[in-house]
């Protein structure tokens, strides 16, 4: 264990001021013998939407989700909230040298009205009972798919009727626990939110009424820019055989950025996640960083991946008291984006990672 004593600008509030590390904690006493560290100090990067454990094919063995870990912490992820694995991947939270683990369990979908073998397929009738179940299995957070093409309309449509979707939302809070859901469309956003979920996925469909209202409810978005970049590869191979649905998801494709602009300037809680583990690799969260400036600002997505998501999640940031997981940069992130990928030294649990 490190002792290190670190200087510098502290974010979000960019004033100058020094912490020791003691034990893995942050302290705001001296420690003997520390070594000293001076910089731009910003809380260790969250990734809001990753799915450890999980590839192309399903779930991989534990080989490959230590991998992906270790990319996304090479990056600057040190909290990463699970958003559906098939793994079990609850070993993680005891490797020191891993991110730090929320897991959300299975995806909940509907047979043959998602990707094959990432999720746990019930019918409406069983998912309040699925939902129970993942809610005591995971770390809080419950993932439902909440729309997906239906191949008898050609088009994106909700997988759950709202007043059944509604009963299992009620039902996870019962459990402790957030429910959060993949919407691509209009009318599942409208009918998860109008339900009372916590958290939307991809968030695409969301009218300026249905973003009035997650600002009011608090019901946050984390949007996956790097995702929603790549609706042209999803949409093109169903071109001609589903008109419908390509033209569909060209729209949203197109018009991605003023959704979330739009719900940004609502005051909407909006955090970066990657979305990675299947089609997006491990290791992104930069690019997503660099995805939500382009819309909401550096601060606000800086923010978005860091002190804002913390608080979020439950997590601590710069204080005493807080575990020692923070980057040290060669200059402000806020005026220059690009020292997020040259960064001082990366601090997991009070530890110099050497990655």
């Amino acid at each position: 264990m490190s002792s290190l004593h670190l200087r510098g600008i502290l974010l979000p509030d960019g004033e100058p001021g020094e912490l020791w590390v003691r034990d893995g904690v942050l302290a705001d006493e001296p420690v003997a013998d520390a070594t000293t560290l001076e910089g731009y100090l910003i809380p260790g990067l969250v990734d809001a939407h990753c799915h450890l454990g999980l590839g192309p094919d399903g779930a991989v063995s534990p080989e490959t989700a230590r991998r992906q870990a270790l990319d996304d912490l090479a990056a600057g992820t040190m909290l990463v909230r699970d958003a559906g694995s098939p793994s079990d991947t609850r070993w993680i939270q005891g490797e020191d040298d891993l991110p730090r683990l929320l897991r959300a369990g299975r995806h909940i979908a509907r047979p043959k009205r998602y990707l094959r073998g990432l999720g746990a397929e019930v019918e409406p009738e069983d998912l309040v009972e699925q939902v129970r179940h993942e809610a005591r299995s995971g770390d809080g957070w419950v993932k439902l798919v909440g729309d997906w093409i239906d191949r008898s309309v050609g088009d994106l449509s909700p997988l759950w009727p709202a007043d059944v979707a509604s009963l299992a939302i009620a039902a996870a809070h019962e459990e402790g626990a957030r429910v959060t859901a993949h919407c691509f469309g209009e009318q599942s956003v409208a009918e998860l939110v109008a339900a009372g979920i916590d958290c939307i996925e991809h968030g695409t469909g969301m009218s300026d009424d249905v973003i009035a209202e997650m600002a009011e409810r608090g019901t946050a978005l984390v949007p996956t820019m790097i995702n929603l970049a790549r609706f042209p590869m999803y949409a093109a191979p169903a071109k001609d055989k589903y008109p419908t649905y390509f033209a569909h998801m060209t729209d949203l494709y197109a018009r991605r950025k003023q959704t979330v602009g739009k719900a940004i300037d609502a005051g909407v809680q909006v955090y970066a996640g990657t979305d990675a583990g299947t089609v997006v690799p491990h290791g992104q969260i930069r690019s997503e960083i660099e995805e939500l400036a382009e819309v909401g600002g550096n601060d606000f997505a800086l923010g978005a991946a860091s002190w804002r998501a913390r608080g979020w999640l439950g997590a601590g940031t710069l204080h005493p008291g807080d575990s020692a997981d923070l980057i040290v940069l060669d200059a402000d992130p806020r005026e220059d984006l690009s020292t997020i990928y040259r960064p001082k030294a990366l601090i997991l649990r009070g530890n110099i990672l050497d990655i």
